[in-house]
């Protein structure tokens, strides 16, 4: 018997027996619609929490902070060699300090005699190379090259995308409402107000100012010169908005410059606090106090900053802890639901089962003709698990098109509402209860092509099962016996 023969009994059998057929059916598609819709569901949640983490900040990155109080050697040094280190390890994409000269007494100065003020504590010094494999945008310009040199005391920098409302006003008074200008600010007819300073166009002088013994002011003037603006994104970095971003080298020279000029050889930005001798606290220089490391994948940000723990840097920070209990709390609810849709399968498996095996008693005569005919005990055997595993498939092919349709339905179900004149339907408690976070909007049902196969198989796989005991007794009938019976 070939396999178009076996195939084309198999439907002539259920065809012959459609009322019953089409019972057996529903309770497949019935199980492979609960479960598909609600695995459907939990995906969706995961995918919009992610996208909640990802408006928070990168769920790649690992942040590490240098502020350790203890004993000297508890914290290695984090510095330029072990962050050579940290860019080796496995997994690793990037790593750049932000590095902040914090003890600079500095500001910024445009406009004509230094009209026109802001303040130099949102600078940073970055690793350029990083800031790109960290997927920071300039909305115009280009990044900084490590080789280029401007010229003495000429410093590129990248600002953010409204920098320039740093400025204010100086010959305004403090209390003044037109000393500063904001982003976002309008004239009377509704027009944006544009900054005072055109942070791509005027001359930027960062200007250093320390004070001798004798109270007497010492100044140093740097050239800032804009190579580029960053498209604004705070969930990156605050720079991004409204500070200034230059390499590591000048914002270190920077920082010598001022040291040199103040007098003050431990204006260092690093520093841990440790106990000193008689429990006297004290600061220790340890290298960078802020860290930002890039991950290859969310999937390795765990191991990396379980590696970051296990050298030495307790004090570290990433999405993963929030997105383990949110995934967490996602498979929980699927569990829960999916073991009720698992019910709706398991009696569509006994109504498969008990088909097939009435099908046994009314075919009895039939298994005995096929016997003495000469055909083999596995093609009468097969012939049953083909006709269990289409049932099984039919049910599952349907349950996914209506799942498909479900779907289609609740992303678009305010829209549906809204068409026949109904009010919108608020669907955050479906949300919640599968462990979402309300309110963050998106889809609320994402039926991947996975998904699809494995409901199919999934439901073939339960009326094969189904199927095993019937086909076997199928087999063990007599032929004899079987044409005598009536």
């Amino acid at each position: 018997m070939k396999i178009s023969d076996l195939l084309r009994l198999s439907a002539d059998n259920l065809r012959r027996r459609k009322g019953r057929t089409a019972l057996t059916v529903i309770g497949v598609v019935v199980g492979t619609f609960a479960i598909i819709v609600l695995i459907s569901l939990g995906i969706a949640s995961n995918a919009n929490n992610e996208a909640m983490l990802q408006s928070w900040g990168d769920l790649t990155q690992i942040q590490i902070w240098n502020y350790a109080y203890g004993s000297v050697g508890e914290t290695p040094k984090l510095d330029d060699e072990m962050l050579d280190t940290i860019r080796a390890q496995e997994h690793v994409v990037a790593a750049t300090p932000f590095y902040s000269a914090n003890n600079v007494n500095a500001s910024i100065y445009a406009g004509k005699n230094d009209r026109y003020e802001a303040y130099f504590y949102e600078s940073y010094g970055v690793d350029m190379t990083a800031l790109q494999a960290m997927e920071f945008q300039l909305q115009s310009g280009s990044w900084i090259p490590d080789d280029l040199n401007l010229g003495k005391k000429k410093i590129p920098v990248l600002v953010g995308a409204n920098m320039g409302y740093g400025f204010q006003d100086t010959r305004k008074s403090w209390n003044s409402g037109k000393r500063q200008r904001w982003a976002g600010e309008t004239d009377s007819l509704g027009n944006p107000v544009p900054p005072f300073v055109d942070v791509e166009k005027d001359k930027l002088t960062l200007r250093l100012i320390a004070y001798d013994n004798n109270g007497n002011e010492k100044t140093q003037d740097f050239e800032l010169v804009v190579m580029g603006v960053f498209v604004s994104d705070t969930s990156k970095h605050y720079f991004t908005e409204s500070g200034i971003a230059m390499r590591i080298s000048d914002m270190k020279m920077v920082e010598q410059a001022y040291q040199k000029l103040s007098g003050n050889k431990n204006s260092s930005s690093g520093g841990v606090i440790i106990s000193g001798s008689g429990g006297v606290m004290r600061e220790q220089d340890n290298g960078y106090q802020e860290v930002y490391v890039k991950v290859d994948d969310v999937d390795n940000v765990e191991e990396v900053e379980n590696w970051l723990h296990d050298i030495g840097y307790e004090q570290t920070n990433s999405m993963t802890q929030i997105r383990n209990e949110m995934q967490a709390s996602v498979a929980k609810s699927q569990m829960i639901l999916g073991g009720t849709a698992a019910v709706a399968l398991l009696v569509a498996a006994l109504n498969i089962a008990n088909t097939m095996m009435m099908s046994i008693y009314e075919r009895t005569k039939e298994i005995g003709v096929m016997k003495v005919l000469g055909c083999e005990v596995g093609k009468i055997r097969t012939l049953f698990l083909v006709e269990a595993g289409s049932i099984g498939l039919l049910g599952g092919a349907i349950g996914v098109v209506l799942s498909f349709a479900a779907s289609a339905v609740l992303n678009n179900l305010n829209a549906i509402v809204a068409f026949f004149g109904g009010e919108g339907i608020d669907l955050s408690g479906l949300t919640n209860m599968m462990g979402g976070m309300s309110g963050m909007g998106g889809e609320v049902s994402i039926i991947p092509p996975w998904l699809v196969l494995l409901g199919l198989g999934f439901s073939m796989m339960v009326g094969v099962l189904s199927g095993l005991w019937p086909a076997h007794r199928a087999t063990k009938i007599s032929a004899l016996e079987a044409i005598r019976h009536e």
